[in-house]
């Protein structure tokens, strides 16, 4: 795997585990930076499946939401399997009330959703 620089990527077993290295994932610049490394790991990497860990994030905007549908819609396209883990309440709202909690798989601990897959 290459070197990213937004994010943190480990494998367990065949899951592929994302720490974002932002806490605070606002700026247009750094999601399109985001986005980019996210999509190469399905497109360079072959990742099929793929958690989302958010343990360190403290802030997402819109467009960090619309990079995940992409991602999401993406990851499928190909066979794969997203899912989120370790959203703190205030962004978990935030997918509640936007009704993603419905499109994404959200675990509330990362060992958790590893058994899941």
């Amino acid at each position: 795997m290459s070197p990213h620089q937004r994010l943190d990527v480990s494998k367990v077993g065949d899951v592929t585990v994302v720490r974002f290295k932002d806490r605070r994932i606002l700026d247009a610049t750094n999601i399109e930076e985001l986005g980019g490394e996210l999509f190469e790991l399905i497109e360079q990497d072959d990742c099929k499946k793929l958690l989302l860990n958010f343990s360190d994030v403290e802030f997402l905007s819109s467009a960090a939401l619309n990079k995940l549908i992409i991602l999401d819609k993406k990851l499928k396209s190909a066979g794969g399997t997203l899912k989120l883990t370790d959203l703190r309440p205030e962004i978990h709202e935030v997918f509640v009330i936007t009704r993603l909690n419905q499109l994404f798989n959200i675990h509330d601990e990362e060992a958790e959703a590893l058994e899941t897959f």
